[in-house]
């Protein structure tokens, strides 16, 4: 059984109607990206970022899985999929897929301030109350901007081990995703599937462009790839 790496971005989501990530304004959904997504923004105001993902998770409760996603989970069938998500909700493996790495951390749990190794699944509200055993605050589990990704190392020995490589809804522009592909094995087939690929930098990774929205193109290349194995 071959072994498929998919790197997926806020394209795959945004066709489930979930703005995942900061729009050209550099805002996600409204707020600075400061405010609520930086270590900092935590600190300065905690209410408002508790307030920020809670909504967020409220939004995860009304949306469901795309094509896209159900088309990885059918892929089960043939190759062991492995799914490296810069995605924080958890609509992959709502559809199905057994095998997903959050490189920037899930909406559905939460973390201790003073261990990080101290994560519960969490579905509502977090009150500014919410303790962990030892009575330290907890805090969304999401990987702000100046933090480390501690999943990284996992996702390039994933993708070190890959016969094909799907990159869905990101851009190629941005890291880590944009240092993960370089990590393909030379035999590995790669497809980009973006309405607006980056065409050097699918040159430059040797990739196929299916340029479409993810939800159109992903179940393409799944059938393609069922068929051909």
């Amino acid at each position: 059984m071959k072994t498929c790496v998919v790197l997926t971005g806020a394209g795959i989501s945004a066709d489930s109607g979930l703005k995942t990530f900061r729009d050209a304004g550099g805002l996600w959904e409204g707020h600075r990206v400061q405010d609520v997504a930086t270590p900092e923004g935590f600190q300065a105001n905690p209410r408002l970022v508790l307030d920020f993902y809670n909504a967020r998770r409220r939004q995860l409760q009304q949306v469901k899985p795309n094509a896209a996603h159900f088309a990885l989970a059918e892929l089960e069938r043939r190759y062991r999929v492995r799914i490296i998500t810069q995605n924080v909700d958890n609509l992959h493996e709502r559809a199905g897929s057994s095998q997903v790495l959050h490189l920037h951390g899930e909406l559905t749990k939460l973390r201790s301030t003073r261990d990080p190794g101290y994560v519960i699944d969490w579905h509502h509200d977090q009150l500014p109350d919410h303790a962990d055993p030892m009575g330290a605050p907890m805090r969304p589990h999401i990987v702000w901007f100046g933090e480390e990704v501690p999943a990284l190392e996992q996702a390039l020995e994933l993708v070190a081990e890959a016969d094909v490589v799907l990159v869905v809804g990101t851009s190629l522009k941005v890291y880590p995703a944009a240092g993960l592909i370089a990590y393909a094995p030379p035999h590995a087939d790669g497809y980009l599937i973006d309405p607006n690929p980056s065409l050097q930098a699918a040159a430059a990774y040797d990739l196929t462009v299916i340029p479409e929205r993810a939800a159109l193109g992903v179940p393409k290349v799944v059938d393609y790839l069922l068929r051909s194995d």
